[in-house]
């Protein structure tokens, strides 16, 4: 920003005007307010805001008072709520306006969005992250540096959404296929008749060989795992924030399925093919079954597995309930079960409940009404036990149910919503 008068900037937002110094406006949390930053021209400025006085260096927007300073209790202390008394959707059409998304919103606030926009099939018109409005487009000079930041959200956008662009549509299919293609090979190699062939033992099969490679499946998986790298590495050049990168989950399981490709190959390299490791073969067989992670790879492109895996983890407290219901159940049932099938003197004793370990299995499978029928008691008392067992386990794991099933629709609206948002700008790319 090169104009204006003095070392602070106004911003008067309905009325009510914040004082702010020019460098805080450069990484502002507000997307609109920090493009200030960026103008070189009043005519710049004016695609901004509504209205501007160079006098007072102050900027104008006709914009709700209100629920603009509850954004700016977001700047300060990072929770957004919504304004009381006021409409959900007029208050989520401010938070667009200033940059922001659902997202932002506290979890409370998110369900009541989401319940508003499921009662009206509401559907705001989102700017995409880091992209100017439309009436800025072609005027006025864009600042240093802009294009390669654009360039760099268009590709993070393409590798991350696979609805947000076609090509990130076809990017997604063509994973899809690799994903699809590895795990086929994976399942088929451990055939008899795809060993058979060949005549090698398990041993044999999980050596990373010269002749390995140059067989159908390991140049099959050889091309897979070379997708699936250059992939990632991709997607974390492109990335805004590398540590925030490697911690994802999904980015973990990445490379939980591709580095025990290159192990096993090194192993290979630097062991030999007659070492006592590569005899055992237990350690690459290891390795080499952890290819099943790619399957999870899966819930990038799928709704229902993204659902799933936010579901768990919004309702970790609901499981960590859940699995200390079953633990203490656990406890006083198989001690109990012990003592009248093994423990008392009444003329049988069952094998099967010598210690209380041994009666926990039985436990589990009995609150869960599995029943394998491998064990069961033979006494009386035992009997009543596993019928007051049965129907405990029945309320005990209904319980936190409902709230984890309210959770998962939760999260399967805001991720369908999200998904909406992201299909209108690939429609209007299409017939663009």
């Amino acid at each position: 920003m090169n104009f204006g008068r003095g070392p602070a900037v106004v911003l008067n937002v309905g009325g009510t005007r914040y004082s702010f110094s020019r460098e805080v406006l450069k990484d502002f949390p507000l997307r609109r307010v920090s493009r200030l930053h960026g103008c070189l021209s009043e005519q710049d400025v004016l695609e901004v805001c509504d209205d501007y006085d160079r006098e007072r260096n102050e900027y104008f927007f006709d914009r709700h008072s209100e629920a603009f300073g509850f954004i700016m209790l977001y700047v300060r202390h990072g929770h957004l709520r919504f304004v009381p008394h006021m409409c959900e959707l007029s208050f989520y059409n401010e938070m667009i306006y200033w940059g922001l998304e659902g997202s932002h919103l506290d979890y409370c606030c998110q369900r009541r969005l989401d319940d508003r926009m499921s009662e009206t099939c509401y559907y705001a018109a989102e700017e995409p992250p880091g992209e100017p409005t439309r009436g800025s487009e072609g005027k006025g000079r864009r600042p240093p540096g802009a294009e390669g930041r654009k360039w760099l959200e268009r590709m993070r956008r393409t590798f991350e959404e696979p609805t947000s662009s076609v090509a990130a549509q076809v990017l997604a299919t063509v994973s899809i296929l690799f994903v699809i293609v590895s795990m086929v090979v994976l399942c088929a190699s451990t055939l008899p008749e795809w060993r058979a062939p060949e005549n090698r033992s398990m041993e044999e099969q999980s050596r990373y060989t010269a002749e390995s490679v140059r067989e159908p499946s390991g140049i099959i998986e050889a091309i897979c795992i070379g997708w699936f790298t250059a992939e990632c590495i991709v997607r974390f050049i492109v990335s805004k924030n590398k540590c925030e990168f490697v911690r994802r989950p999904l980015n973990i399981i990445d490379l939980l399925a591709i580095t025990p490709y290159y192990i096993s190959v090194l192993m290979t390299v630097f062991t030999g093919e007659n070492s006592q490791l590569q005899r055992a073969g237990v350690t690459l067989r290891v390795l080499r079954m952890m290819r099943i992670f790619w399957v999870i790879k899966l819930a990038r492109h799928f709704i229902g597995l993204q659902t799933l895996g936010l579901t768990l983890k919004r309702c970790y407290r609901e499981m960590v309930m859940l699995l200390v219901f079953i633990c203490v159940a656990m406890a006083i049932f198989s001690a109990l079960s012990q003592l009248l099938e093994n423990g008392l003197d009444l003329g049988t004793k069952n094998k099967d409940y010598a210690s209380i370990p041994a009666a926990c299995w039985w436990v589990i499978i009995s609150m869960t009404t599995v029943g394998y029928g491998d064990m069961c008691p033979i006494t009386v008392p035992g009997r009543i036990l596993g019928g007051i067992c049965v129907v405990s386990g029945i309320v005990l794991l209904a319980l936190p149910i409902t709230f984890i099933y309210h959770s998962f629709v939760q999260c399967y609206h805001e991720l369908k919503f999200r998904s909406a948002r992201y299909s209108r700008s690939l429609s209007a790319e299409f017939l663009n």
